[in-house]
């Protein structure tokens, strides 16, 4: 059988209680249809990048499947149906991985706290306003401004009035 990879999202103020009533209920569904999900992950909820039928945040959910594609397109019917999910989006893969996705793994994120991005942790703290002062007073700034051109190596453009009385390609065209 084919095997997919299903990540959905649900809206934000949906709880991890119904969250995880929706994964039972699409699990029914793809045993009902002769497939099983091998593994289930939630993530959480996350920031969206950008909204999503009006929502900023979502709560979002791995399914490894091993179905028939009938099972996954009954699935994919109902979600596109449910008011509670706002997306989703499933990938045929060759194989399942068995170790936790990227999103799980908690090493990853550990690592990422030494660059000093995120919540003020690591070497350089925050983002904004932890400097002080607008863009343009930082020390050691890369910013320059661009010299003026006086008359550079480009010639002055010609008026306008010039370039239209002498004449355009296409209208010369459509004469001949």
């Amino acid at each position: 059988m084919p095997l997919y990879e299903h990540v959905f999202l649900a809206r934000q103020d949906v709880s991890n209680a119904q969250v995880e009533t929706l994964t039972k209920e699409y699990t029914d569904i793809i045993e009902q249809g002769g497939g099983k999900v091998t593994k289930n992950e939630y993530w959480g909820v996350k920031s969206l990048a950008y909204k999503i039928k009006k929502n900023r945040k979502a709560h979002f959910s791995l399914l490894n499947i091993d179905a028939p594609h009938a099972a996954v397109a009954e699935m994919e019917r109902r979600m596109g149906l449910s008011t509670e999910i706002i997306r989703f989006l499933t990938i045929k893969v060759d194989e399942h991985e068995t170790e936790p996705s990227v999103m799980m793994r908690k090493s990853d994120r550990d690592e990422r706290g030494d660059r000093g991005f995120g919540r003020g942790g690591g070497r350089g703290g925050g983002f904004r306003g932890d400097r002080g002062g607008f863009r343009g007073d930082r020390e050691g700034s890369t910013f320059r401004a661009r010299p003026p051109r006086d008359g550079g190596d480009r010639p002055p453009r010609p008026p306008r009035e010039a370039k239209e009385q002498g004449g355009s390609s296409s209208e010369s065209g459509s004469e001949a």
